[in-house]
């Protein structure tokens, strides 16, 4: 017998369409969930996190949903640094394209 997909709410985390691309950010701000777990990531404590963005201060309970949304969904993270990877290499081969036709005039 299946059972039924349980959805988990996480108080402080909202998707708003237009709003970074409709990542999931802290409530009335637009740091995303992303931002908070790349932050983490490079070592700053949650106590840290709270002062790192410039828009306002966030509460410890803001930077601990967040930080619980990545953990939950961790295939986020990776899709962002893949698709931000695949980027930096296309930017990477335009200039490099440009340059190419600068050096040939």
């Amino acid at each position: 017998m299946a059972t039924a997909a349980k959805t988990t709410v996480y108080p402080h985390i909202e998707k708003t369409d237009g709003v970074r691309a409709g990542k999931p950010c802290i409530a009335g701000t637009r740091i995303a969930v992303v931002d908070v777990a790349i932050a983490h990531g490079q070592g700053y404590t949650p106590e840290e996190i709270q002062s790192l963005f410039s828009s306002r201060p966030l509460t410890l309970a803001e930077v601990h949903a967040a930080l619980a949304y990545h953990y939950d969904h961790p295939e986020e993270l990776e899709d962002y640094l893949r698709r931000s990877g695949q980027a930096e290499e296309q930017i990477a081969a335009l200039k490099a394209k440009a340059q190419r036709r600068q050096a040939g005039r």
